[in-house]
């Protein structure tokens, strides 16, 4: 009788199961606000202070990661806290509480990388006005992996790939480049200053296009809107990346606008051909050696319509390769290899012709990736 009123006791103690997860596809049925609301919503995303400047933000974040750099757990809930210092108007420091966790697959692997990549989370009070994190509630946070200052420059290279994909269309995620200083909660003492990138938000993505992010994942190429898939595709190739998938929105996201089209927005670029980071290589199933090697993973499409994607890159040739060159803190030697790395691409795509013969012939139909 003991064991069984232990046991019941037990039973009755345990938390309660987890709600069923809701189905994704009733997002995509759910009535949308007015035109006015749309707009409203439109405007202060578009207008958040973080992302509309560029120059480095310089901040500090004080925690325990000691602690941090040990959740290596991909599915770990546990939050960290954390202080987030800014200089405020008046020459003092502004500092906010925030939380940590840490995020990702590939670079949270200790084999990888020693410093994981973090999500902050921050109060939803008035701490954050007016600091550069006004109006912000969560964002990823993309660190410098390992110790080693040569990895600034990997870091440097992912900013630009966002800044090189803005430049194109502004269905993009934005990215502020920070100067973080790292310090350990403990003893007080500072583990180094090392760039970093703000990454914005996905609903904030969406309110801008006017849309809404869903949740869809197994949809294939003829689900979404063919001139913004044939786009980032073109894109993908580009900068030379292969970890990303529509199938299992890995590094995707999908935004759905009223008249209910969905459109694909790619994400997290450290493995492609353009960053070159030291830890990069390909999935072995897609056949190429090497993250340098470009290999086009869309849909087949017709040379007209390869075309019209091209010449929005090509009007924008000069630009991207200033916007390299504007680089300064990039080493001269990583600065050469990412614009020479672009203008290849560019020859690709400089004629009609070529477009046809890179793109069209030989081209292998698939539904999906």
């Amino acid at each position: 009788m003991v064991v069984c009123g232990v046991a019941q006791t037990a039973l009755a103690q345990k938390a309660p199961a987890p709600p069923p997860k809701r189905n994704p596809l009733l997002k995509l049925t759910e009535p949308w606000p007015e035109e006015d609301v749309l707009q409203a919503r439109r405007t202060e995303s578009d207008t958040r202070r973080l992302f509309k400047e560029i120059e480095p933000l310089a901040f500090t974040l004080t925690a325990d990661f000691g602690a941090i750099n040990k959740d290596r757990n991909p599915e770990s809930t546990t939050r960290f806290p954390a202080v987030l210092s800014v200089p405020g108007e008046n020459g003092a420091d502004r500092n906010v509480a925030v939380k940590l966790g840490t995020r990702g697959h590939f670079r949270l692997m200790a084999r990888n990388c020693d410093f994981v990549p973090l999500r902050v989370e921050f109060p939803r009070d008035k701490t954050t006005d007016g600091t550069p994190f006004d109006g912000q509630t969560t964002l990823k946070l993309g660190t410098h992996c390992r110790g080693d200052k040569a990895y600034d420059n990997y870091t440097l290279r992912e900013y630009l790939t966002y800044r090189l994909f803005n430049l194109v269309t502004p269905l993009s995620f934005r990215a502020r480049l920070g100067r973080a200083t790292y310090v350990d909660a403990t003893s007080k003492k500072p583990i180094g200053t090392r760039y970093s990138i703000f990454i914005e938000h996905e609903n904030e993505v969406a309110r801008r296009f006017g849309g809404r992010i869903v949740e869809l994942p197994r949809i294939v190429f003829s689900d979404l809107d063919a001139p913004t898939l044939t786009r980032m595709m073109l894109f993908e190739y580009m900068i030379g990346n292969t970890d990303f998938s529509i199938w299992a929105l890995h590094n995707v996201r999908i935004v759905q606008d009223p008249a209910r089209r969905l459109y694909p927005v790619p994400y997290d670029f450290d493995l492609s051909g353009l960053v070159h980071a030291p830890y990069a290589s390909p999935d072995p199933r897609i056949g190429i050696r090497s993250v340098l090697d470009r290999l086009y993973r869309g849909p087949c499409r017709t040379a007209e319509e390869f075309e019209t994607a091209a010449a929005a890159f090509r009007a924008k040739r000069a630009d991207m390769l200033a916007l390299v060159e504007s680089m300064a803190d990039l080493d001269p030697g990583a600065r050469n290899e990412a614009k020479e790395y672009l203008e290849s691409f560019f020859r690709a795509i400089e004629k009609p012709a070529s477009v046809k013969k890179q793109f069209v012939d030989g081209c292998k139909a698939t539904p999906t990736m």
